[in-house]
């Protein structure tokens, strides 16, 4: 088979959907790739896929650009007749199965890693987005879901032709993400982020964008005993609403400058897993978090909102525990009661670690989704 995976940001393709395509090609498939040109996508080329530029734009309102996206797309299909176009992350799904049904593929497959309404949405854009959805569709055969509640979400509204609705999970490698198997190894991490053995430290990981839960978790450490690892930048087509300025008050705020530290983005981020005690992601919407799955299969216990998505991976007060959206003294409690027991944070890490080797492994999430389209 040909396959085209198509996102809209060369991050995504480099941090998420590079495994899928050596799974796809190591079975003899070509597989080329689509999605905004940047320094991952140099990466991912480096790596032997073959990456196809597409300006996508992530913005709604960037209708001239959209169009011309659509254009490039629907001259490489017609050029290269792919078997399957695989496509993620809503713009570029959008306009990647349009412009696949033009040509006339014959199997549009598309991902949601999270649908982009969701519960706390305004009812009536909830509506709209539930309605392109709808639409779009019209035009797809084979939708993957992420999560079981996804997947019963696209089922209640007919969100594929042909009903063919599968959830494949998310997942990561345990070959990478494991817990500390050496105490020198994890202090010297500790150590080189001049934080002492005893010290408590916190950890999040992902983009710096409002919706992550960043304002809540800032105000939150103004009550903690603890340190937090903020590790992760804003992508340039992020929204920075909000954030700049949070950002701005904590790096001038005397009593947090030293308790929340922005460490950007990392390539050791298991290592940084492994020195630390606690992981948080107190997000307002997500698919099904990847980072939640590496602290679970590095035994750490989660604190995360209940959530879509989240609240799949985390098993309330046996793995970790939920909170409420956007409440910080919900979160401030929650936390607390981890920094305070170490002997609970062991347990629910154990019990996290079991939980994400059974469902969340990167290798059967792969296979899955192999066996889902006959390859």
């Amino acid at each position: 088979m040909k396959i085209l995976e198509v996102c809209a940001v060369d991050f995504t393709l480099y941090h998420f959907l590079v495994p899928l395509i050596e799974g796809f090609t190591a079975r003899g498939h070509e597989v080329i790739a689509a999605c905004s040109d940047g320094v991952n996508a140099r990466q991912v080329r480096a790596r032997g896929i073959r990456v196809e530029p597409v300006p996508f734009s992530r913005r709604m309102g960037a209708v001239q650009q959209h169009i011309r996206s659509y254009h490039i797309l629907c001259a490489l299909l017609r050029k290269e007749s792919f078997d399957i176009v695989h496509v993620h992350t809503p713009m570029a799904a959008a306009l990647g199965r349009l412009a696949a049904w033009r040509t006339g593929v014959p199997t549009i497959v598309y991902t949601a890693h999270g649908f982009y309404f969701h519960e706390y949405m305004k009812f009536w854009n909830r509506v709209f987005f539930i309605g392109i959805e709808w639409l779009l569709g019209r035009i797809t055969d084979v939708l993957f879901t992420q999560t079981e509640e996804d997947a019963a979400i696209a089922r209640h509204y007919r969100l594929c032709r042909g009903g063919n609705i599968e959830a494949i999970q998310n997942g990561v490698d345990p070959e990478c993400f494991y817990p500390s198997t050496s105490d020198v190894r994890r202090l010297e991490a500790r150590n080189n982020n001049n934080m002492g053995p005893h010290d408590c430290v916190i950890m999040v990981v992902g983009r710096l964008v409002a919706e992550k839960g960043y304002l809540e978790l800032f105000t939150a450490m103004k009550e903690l005993e603890a340190t937090l690892w903020v590790v992760g930048e804003r992508l340039p087509s992020d929204h920075a609403k909000g954030i700049k300025k949070a950002i701005k008050e904590v790096k001038n705020d005397p009593s947090l400058v030293d308790k929340i530290r922005f460490l950007g983005e990392r390539s050791d981020v298991p290592e940084l897993l492994r020195a630390a005690d606690i992981f948080v992601l107190p997000s307002h919407r997500e698919g099904m978090p990847r980072s939640i799955i590496e602290a679970m299969m590095t035994s750490l216990p989660v604190v995360a909102t209940n959530i879509r998505g989240s609240r799949e991976e985390v098993i309330h007060e046996e793995t970790g525990l939920l909170v409420p959206v956007q409440k910080p003294a919900a979160l401030i409690d929650a936390l607390k009661k981890l920094i305070s027991d170490e002997v609970l944070r062991e347990r629910m890490g154990k019990a996290g670690r079991n939980r994400a080797l059974a469902l969340f492994d990167e290798g059967k999430v792969i296979k899955r989704q192999i066996k889902s389209l006959g390859l």
